[in-house]
């Protein structure tokens, strides 16, 4: 069989580290030829990049090169498959339009990633979508939350998981995810077109980092209003009534009627959570994970990964992913922020809860990242409500081991791998708060089935990671919402079983894991609203 494609990839693809990226093509070129007998008339260009450290004195970079053809080559596929090269499709939405009444525009609720990118495409596709968030836009949001963390003073309506761009706003602005979705491209090139570098384009472990992703939010939500969509910002969903032609959907600003709506609330809208139950929405519990945030100095991670080359403008600040099953449960770090600080991630009142951020340029003294053990349901109780009230337990238990301020409890490695406690951070300063902690006895915050895992996992990874559980490395307390503790159930259409309207969508609904995955989920979710409804009719008569 012969091939008619235009566009190729080629992969593993490796060079030195600093190996310019003519060398890369050139290596392409060659492999190409293989199975070409000339280079003329093809286009090269650097696809996709990663940093192999396995040998901290031989770092490369693994490098994927898209090859373009203005004419189709005809290449047999087992050519093409001996030296591994394949066939490459851009893909895009393809959007089908369905027929049924909508009688009103479609509602989204939540601003996070799920709801952003639903709303941008039901927009441009002429549905002139409603969407709303309990918090405020990005600008103001963050107002707040620097009071929050300055002062500790909550505001519960707006904060870094109530707003615009949802959590992911106030993070690393990681692009990674392990969802084999075609149309993960596609979401990369949104983000750029709306103002994230190119390079997240080209990066195999993209990132946009908390400052360039609030602009890029922004972006967005302007683009939706220019569209003819609705942004309404400081509007709480407190309740709803479905009917056979649409959805009335209650919030604490009046009501809003809906052609159908969309669920896009985050992995901690508790109150939300409970009113969908009291409304029938079927869900059930699935496992989450608790833990505390880890900080090492920047410094210190760069030569434990890259030796020698640490510091190097092109590797940039290090970064590490690790887990262990060995155990009777799962021990593994998440959201890992080089160069970034801890930040107070509460949303209710007597709690506190931590996440990581950085900048995109991460050039922040310390490096920190999740250091989390896999809760099931069974762990607690068995039940949605039984798993929420053990993270509030968590996050009160944090409260008060920090003083009922809202300053966070830290521990050091060195206390909690010898039982010591009373330690004052010395080397590593934490930086949840610029400063607002108190040192505590995590074992009284955390059960012992958390702190002994943690322990376990601290000295496996240290094995993996020399330095990891370094004794003046410091742990903050509690890492609680890392994802929703439930699943929304929703059949093959995307619709909530037994809820011919509602879309639940997104991390919230227990559908995705970070920013990228729950964009594609909700993009998937609008698409599948717009497969069956034509536009509202309000719009259609306009237009």
């Amino acid at each position: 069989m012969k091939r008619s494609s235009t566009a190729f990839l080629i992969s593993d693809l490796r060079a030195p580290f600093d190996a310019p990226e003519g060398e890369i093509i050139r290596i392409a070129k060659t492999k190409m030829k293989r199975v070409c007998s000339s280079a003329a008339g093809l286009h090269f260009r650097l696809y996709k990049k990663s940093f192999d450290a396995r040998k901290r004195n031989a770092i490369l970079q693994v490098c994927t090169v898209l090859v373009t053809s203005s004419e189709p080559l005809s290449v047999a596929d087992e050519a093409l498959h001996r030296v591994g090269i394949r066939p490459f499709h851009e893909e895009k939405p393809v959007v089908l339009r369905g027929t049924e009444p909508l009688d009103a525009p479609p509602l989204v609720v939540g601003m996070g990633p799920a709801g952003l990118f639903a709303a941008l495409l039901l927009a441009e596709e002429g549905y002139r979508p409603v969407i709303i968030d309990r918090g405020d836009d990005v600008w103001t949001r963050a107002v707040a939350a620097e009071r929050f963390r300055l002062e500790g003073v909550l505001d519960t309506e707006s904060n870094i998981q109530f707003g615009a761009g949802g959590a992911g706003t106030f993070s690393d602005g990681k692009l990674v995810t392990r969802v084999n979705d075609p149309l993960c491209n596609y979401v990369l090139s949104r983000l750029v077109e709306f103002g994230a570098p190119e390079e997240v384009l080209v990066r195999a472990k993209p990132h946009v980092g908390t400052d360039i992703l609030r602009r890029v939010v922004s972006a967005v939500l302007c683009r939706i209003e220019a569209l003819g969509g609705s942004v309404l910002y400081r509007t709480r969903m407190t309740g709803l009534d479905e009917c056979e032609r649409g959805v009335t959907v209650r919030t604490d600003r009046g009501d809003i009627a809906a052609g159908a709506v969309l669920l896009a609330v985050g992995h901690s809208a508790r109150d939300t959570f409970s009113m969908l139950m009291e409304k029938g929405l079927l869900m059930e519990p699935k496992p989450f994970s608790v833990g505390v945030r880890i900080e090492h100095l920047r410094a210190d991670i760069d030569r434990a990964l890259y030796g020698d080359a640490a510091g190097h403008p092109l590797l940039g600040a290090a970064e590490y992913a690790l887990s262990d099953t060995t155990g009777a449960r799962g021990v593994y770090t998440f959201c890992m922020c080089p160069g970034g600080e801890v930040v107070a991630a509460a949303s209710e009142e007597g709690g506190v809860v931590v996440n990581g951020m950085s900048y995109h340029a991460r050039e922040g003294v310390n490096s920190n990242s999740a250091l989390l053990v896999t809760i099931t349901p069974e762990d607690v109780g068995g039940s949605i409500e039984a798993s929420i009230a053990f993270q509030r337990r968590l996050e009160k238990a944090a409260f008060g081991a920090g003083g009922v301020d809202y300053c966070a409890p830290v521990m050091t490695v060195g206390d909690l791998l010898s039982g010591k406690r009373g330690s004052e951070p010395s080397r590593v300063l934490p930086t949840y708060g610029g400063g607002r902690v108190r040192v505590a006895d995590l074992r009284e915050v955390l059960p012992d089935f958390v702190t002994d895992t943690l322990v376990s996992g601290l000295r496996a990874f240290d094995r993996r990671l020399g330095g990891f559980a370094a004794s003046d490395a410091v742990l903050t307390a509690v890492e609680s919402r890392t994802s929703s503790p439930l699943r929304m159930l929703r059949g093959e259409s995307r619709t909530a079983t037994g809820h011919d309207r509602l879309y639940p969508a997104g991390e919230g609904a227990g559908y995705a894991g970070g920013i990228t995955s729950a964009a594609l989920d909700g993009l998937r979710s609008a698409l599948a609203l717009i497969g069956r409804f034509e536009k509202p009719r309000s719009t259609k008569e306009q237009t």
